[in-house]
């Protein structure tokens, strides 16, 4: 295996913690990192030598999800099914309550704010980092992980969801 196919197996395991949290269900999720990596692999020679390849490959799987949000979206019937999310073993009862509650409310979250805030704040990406996975400029990172944080609190502490603003393509 290449120096590069090494660097990409490396980051399977936040691939697929980026790609459970994004979509919720492991099968579609694990169907998008097989297609990431794909592409992935397929374009190898895009890769930059130099620096952390996480955020060519998360490009690549915003870049799929948003492919896959689209057709969800145009046929409702083929969207992901809703499936408990199982909470790491030996977490205490509590805090398998906050961690199912946690996930509820990142899964209410608009694509675009919950995207972001998984990206700084699972992965830890910079902002700068994120604007290129994401192909955004970084103020919109700012402002969309801003808007993401207050209404996952608000959806912490039981309030309703404020209306948000409707994304137009």
């Amino acid at each position: 295996m290449t120096d590069d196919g090494a660097r990409i197996v490396a980051c399977i395991p936040r691939l697929r913690r980026y790609a459970r949290a994004l979509i919720g269900t492991p099968g579609e999720a694990d169907d998008l990192v097989q297609d990431t990596l794909e592409r992935a692999w397929a374009k190898l020679h895009q890769l930059r030598r130099r620096g952390d390849p996480r955020v060519w490959l998360f490009s690549i799987m915003h870049n799929l999800f948003v492919d896959r949000f689209r057709t969800w979206r145009a046929r409702p019937d083929e969207a992901p099914g809703e499936q408990a999310e199982a909470a790491p073993a030996g977490t205490p009862g509590v805090d398998r309550l906050v961690l199912r509650d946690l996930a509820s409310a990142m899964k209410q979250l608009p694509a675009p704010q919950r995207e972001v805030l998984l990206l700084v704040a699972l992965e830890q990406l910079t902002y700068d980092e994120v604007a290129l996975s994401l192909g955004i400029p970084v103020g919109t990172v700012m402002s969309r992980l801003s808007r993401g944080r207050e209404a996952l609190r608000a959806l912490m502490e039981g309030a309703p969801p404020s209306a948000s603003l409707r994304v137009i393509e």
